[in-house]
């Protein structure tokens, strides 16, 4: 029966599109994954109104719901306006404390608002805002991958990351972490379950930890 499914929605990562989920897959007869997927924001728009939007997607109560990097972000804003039954945040920060240096620096210079996104037709550019890292052997993976390309809402991505405003971790989200993540690497402090030699991609390569793991910890 539908209605004693526990639905879960999976939101990606900046400029990723939904199928960086294509290996997360859950006991069928418990569990209905939906995968989310990036609107063109308004120029201006908050990440609070964003947050209020995306929540239009998420049409079952007592739902789980888990993003990556940006989309963990995400998904502790549209938590505020969710009754859910978990909240996972993966290979993401639990507050602006957590972004490197390099990010707190693009925030007090502005710098963000002169960044090259119109170049973002250069997927080796666009996998380096999204994983961090440069394609190398892996062009049609990040090909794959890699979709959002629209300069308005990189820009306004960009701008969100490194503006985030949350002070503290979300007290009820289940923080997943890689101990491998040069995008984040001050996420694995606190309370937080760290996967050894995770990626800032480990969502694609570590899919069978999540596979075996998210069920345990949906009902725990």
């Amino acid at each position: 029966m539908t209605s004693e499914l526990t639905h879960v929605y999976l939101m990606p990562g900046m400029a990723a599109n939904p199928t960086i989920f294509e290996h997360i897959k859950l006991p069928e007869d418990r569990y209905k994954i939906h995968w989310l997927e990036w609107q063109i924001p308004e120029k201006d728009e908050s990440l609070e109104a964003y947050a209020k939007k995306m929540c239009e997607f998420i049409t079952y109560d007592n739902s789980v719901l888990l993003g990556v990097s940006f989309g963990g972000m995400l998904v502790q804003e549209m938590s505020k306006y969710l009754k859910l039954k978990k909240l996972f945040v993966v290979s993401s920060v639990k507050s602006h404390h957590e972004l490197p240096k390099r990010l707190k620096l693009l925030k007090y210079t502005k710098a963000y608002k002169i960044l090259p996104t119109q170049l973002v037709s250069n997927i080796d550019l666009l996998a380096k805002y999204a994983f961090g890292e440069t394609i190398k052997k892996r062009v049609d993976l990040y090909k794959k991958y890699l979709s959002v390309s629209d300069k308005v809402y990189l820009d306004w991505a960009i701008k969100q990351v490194v503006c985030w405003d949350q002070e503290e971790p979300h007290p009820e989200a289940i923080y997943i972490h890689g101990d491998k993540d040069i995008v984040f690497p001050h996420s694995c402090q606190g309370d937080c379950i760290v996967l050894k030699g995770g990626t800032h991609i480990m969502i694609i390569n570590k899919f069978k930890w999540f596979n075996e793991n998210l069920p345990k910890l949906i009902e725990a």
